[in-house]
């Protein structure tokens, strides 16, 4: 597990082992995080839950700083590591993804993330997203696109 830097509380981990090496799987990352983050109406969401940042950046996702919204890139490693951060009126949040080798072929894509749900809002807003499995199937989801990407492109 990568020790958070912010101290938030640990909320779970997933991962999957990927047919394409590391460089083929972080290119695959860095599309699917962009395309499942960056959608039509992700901007409005992010305004209505109050998300910092709320708008994409356009810089590239490799660097420290670029935002998509409700991320904000805390550390980009290519190859090895994307941190994202964000936070909301119910959570402060990190999702992380490290990308570690089995060997010139392979790799094994975990994603981690990290959260506070303070105050009562916050708790509600837990049980909705976490509590339901929503966010799950969300990363489950992001791991899956992430392995047949890198695998079609490997």
């Amino acid at each position: 597990m990568t020790p958070s830097p912010s101290r938030l509380p640990f909320v779970d981990t997933h991962d999957t082992l990927v047919d394409a090496s590391p460089a083929a799987t972080w290119d695959a990352l860095v599309v699917v995080v962009r395309a499942s983050f960056d959608r039509p109406g992700s901007a409005l969401i992010a305004r209505l839950l109050g998300c910092e940042p709320a708008r994409r950046s356009g810089q590239p996702l490799t660097t420290a700083g670029a935002t998509l919204p409700g991320f904000q890139v805390a550390a980009a490693e290519p190859g090895r590591l994307l941190d994202l951060e964000g936070r909301h009126r119910f959570s402060r949040y990190r999702l992380v993804f490290v990308l570690d080798p089995v060997d010139d072929a392979r790799c094994r894509l975990r994603a981690e993330t990290w959260a506070a749900f303070p105050g009562p809002a916050g708790r509600a807003y837990r049980a909705l997203v976490v509590g339901t499995h929503g966010h799950v199937l969300v990363v489950r989801l992001i791991l899956a696109l992430v392995c047949r990407r890198a695998r079609v492109s490997a």
